[in-house]
């Protein structure tokens, strides 16, 4: 109880702090995975059809999450600078896999006789697309942009390690101060409001899933 105390007196002490480090953290996540679900869904219908590009853009962003975190936020430096652009970059190449494997397993999944039947009605092929296989395969889609958008929250908060800002400025504030005053405090600060942020996003999109998605669906 002591702890809380003292780590609430910390966070209300430096409440502009936190909202600035809240407000970076979910400009990250909320762009991030706006890009991320665009690229990874439209590269899962391109390639839906073609094996070969298929397995090959799965290798590529598999490859992508095999890459030392620190390494890929610090790898772009050269070109773009610090701050947001290195870490948008990276965030969005740990970003992808999730989404596009699961774009393409909604697709692939889908009965092929339903299809047969779109077709038969008179639908050409982009509006079975976008009026068949997009929605039956929805409800995996979304299910990748959650596992995302936890890895991005959770990964963000390295930002700070190349002048991104973000929630993890806190963390490592906490760390380089170790066994000082209010080292601890901060630490906790940064994590605490990640597990919050994930939460509350996570939240978001259940509620997303349920208002996209027809009863019939579900």
């Amino acid at each position: 109880m002591e702890f809380l105390g003292t780590w609430w007196a910390f966070v209300s002490t430096r409440w502009d702090q936190v909202q600035t480090g809240l407000a970076e953290h979910t400009v990250y996540v909320v762009t991030v995975l706006g890009f991320a679900s665009l690229i990874a869904i439209v590269l899962g219908v391109v390639t839906r059809r073609h094996p070969l590009a298929k397995e090959l853009s799965l290798a590529i962003t598999s490859v992508f999450l095999t890459i030392p975190s620190l390494a890929l936020f610090t790898i772009f430096i050269p070109l773009v600078g610090l701050g947001f652009a290195p870490s948008f970059i990276a965030l969005l190449m740990y970003s992808l896999l999730p989404i596009l494997r699961n774009t393409i397993t909604g697709l692939d999944g889908i009965d092929h006789s339903v299809l047969e039947a779109a077709k038969g009605m008179g639908l050409t092929p982009s509006q079975v697309l976008l009026r068949v296989q997009l929605p039956l395969a929805w409800p995996v889609i979304i299910t990748g942009i959650r596992i995302s958008a936890m890895l991005i929250v959770g990964v963000a908060a390295l930002a700070t390690l190349v002048a991104g800002g973000g929630l993890g400025d806190f963390i490592k504030s906490g760390l380089a101060r170790i066994p000082l005053p209010n080292s601890l405090e901060a630490i906790w600060t940064g994590t605490i409001l990640c597990l919050i942020l994930a939460l509350v996003i996570d939240i978001v999109l259940q509620l997303v899933k349920r208002a996209t998605i027809s009863k019939g669906i579900r």
